[in-house]
């Protein structure tokens, strides 16, 4: 061989692939493939749907300030469901729920009764502490069953959660201060009528009195009942129980100071109860009207709350306490006061 013939052979060497490996022996080659014209076998039935992969975490939670965070809410609200007319409040009225507007109303009976089965006027002392005790659980009841959910209902406002409660609570002062005005009214050891001349007799303006003052009962009941009905967090059945509870509670010494000084000034034993009863009728209708209006009243539920509770406050500041510090001086209304707060707030905390 020529050595241009060896140079060009070695070039080609170089330039070559790496030589493949060895085939395997043949135990271990693999048996070659048979196509076989059957198919495989498939259950009967629909195919299964195809499942689809999660949305991204930005598509669950997007940025309070995109823009799809306001699509979103705005969504929320349009699609929102309408407020419930009277006649699906009727239907969805529970047995509970009745049940519950009666109660306040069921105290004053009972409390009106007395004058069926006491012989002698209520001394002036038990006026006192019967009076001192309403007023007690008419606050307790105005901060922890009205005061307190109205805020909760405006916790999205933030730092500014309290302005519709200070609304409504203002709201409901004036509201009360106009009605002193116009409704002329007689309280109890006075001698001297409030609001417009009237030439009433002196038992039909102790009963406005009285009916001035159940009023906001009547409307604090039917706006909780109200806010259940709506399926409220903040208001639920319990609640609205032991706000009824309550105001019956001291409902009854307010149906026994009005009947049994009517019989001592004259009356008879059956009119007497009848004029206490007539003076709480008031609170299941008014709590029954409020109710049927809820379509209204939801929308401003923290305001109507708030309102509620400002006009008890009206109450208990402008009569019960002046009338449980009458004649001598004495602290059993202010003890009676600290129990019935003290026992009002058990109640709402251990059932609301």
């Amino acid at each position: 061989m020529s050595p241009s013939r060896r140079r060009a052979l070695a070039r080609c060497a170089a330039w070559s692939p790496a030589p493949s490996p060895a085939p395997l022996s043949c135990a271990r080659r693999r048996a070659p493939l048979v196509r076989t014209s059957a198919r495989p076998h498939r259950a009967a039935g629909p195919p299964a749907p195809r499942r689809r992969a999660p949305l991204p975490v930005a598509a669950h939670h997007p940025h309070p300030h995109s823009i799809l965070s306001k699509k979103c809410i705005l969504s929320t609200v349009t699609t929102t469901r309408p407020s419930p007319t009277i006649k699906q409040i009727w239907k969805i009225m529970t047995a509970e729920s009745i049940i519950g507007i009666l109660i306040p109303f069921l105290g004053t009976i009972a409390g009106a009764a007395c004058v069926l089965f006491v012989k002698n006027n209520l001394p002036d002392f038990v006026q006192r502490m019967l009076t001192g005790f309403a007023a007690g659980v008419m606050v307790a009841a105005s901060v922890w069953s009205l005061l307190i959910p109205a805020m909760q209902q405006s916790e999205a406002l933030g730092r500014w959660a309290f302005a519709p409660a200070a609304i409504g609570f203002a709201l409901g002062i004036g509201l009360m201060l106009l009605l002193d005005r116009l409704i002329p009214h007689l309280h109890l050891n006075s001698e001297q009528a409030e609001g417009p001349k009237s030439h009433l007799q002196r038992k039909l303006l102790m009963v406005l009195a009285v009916t001035l003052h159940n009023l906001p009962e009547g409307m604090a009941v039917g706006i909780v009942f109200a806010g259940f009905l709506s399926a409220s967090h903040e208001l639920t059945l319990a609640a609205a129980t032991a706000l009824s509870i309550g105001i019956a509670i001291q409902n009854f010494p307010e149906g026994a100071i009005i009947s049994m000084p009517l019989h001592a000034e004259g009356v008879s034993k059956k009119k007497a109860f009848a004029y206490g009863v007539l003076s709480g009728i008031v609170e299941p209708i008014g709590a029954l009207l409020t109710i049927l209006l809820a379509s209204h009243i939801l929308p401003l539920l923290p305001y109507c709350l708030s309102l509620a509770a400002g006009a008890m406050i009206y109450v208990v500041v402008e009569e019960l306490i002046p009338e449980s510090s009458q004649g001598e001086h004495s602290n059993i209304g202010t003890i009676a006061f600290s129990l019935g707060f003290l026992l009002m707030m058990a109640l709402d905390t251990a059932l609301g």
